[in-house]
């Protein structure tokens, strides 16, 4: 079974930097856009970032455009998408995914908590 595995989160203040990484075979996901998604307690899932397989086309939400960097690496026979996170706010708090976009189903992981005091 093809695992994405999210890592990275944690407790942060208000205004501080978070990186988050996810990581799964490269065999499975070299050639696909991938993206970040999130979901807020009480909330639906939410489009964060995309980025292409090529690792330059990138697209971000309105609400974290400018502050939200997404990038993409291959090594070692996996591919790992990377979620650079600067001033953060409190309604960034949410468990983050990462997936295909669009998002196939079999690829959900549990994500990473994201929390964030203001």
């Amino acid at each position: 079974q093809v695992q994405l595995v999210a890592s990275g989160g944690g407790l942060v203040q208000a205004g501080e930097s978070l990186t988050l990484s996810c990581a799964g075979p490269e065999r499975t996901f070299s050639r696909s856009t991938m993206a970040w998604w999130r979901q807020a307690p009480g909330k639906d899932r939410e489009f964060v970032a995309r980025i292409g397989w090529d690792m330059e086309s990138t697209f971000y939400a309105w609400d974290v455009k400018g502050r939200f960097t997404i990038s993409r690496s291959r090594s070692n026979a996996k591919e790992t998408i990377y979620l650079q996170m600067n001033t953060l706010k409190s309604e960034d708090t949410a468990v983050y995914l990462c997936n295909t976009d669009p998002p196939l189903n079999e690829y959900w992981g549990q994500g990473t908590q994201v929390t964030v005091s203001s």
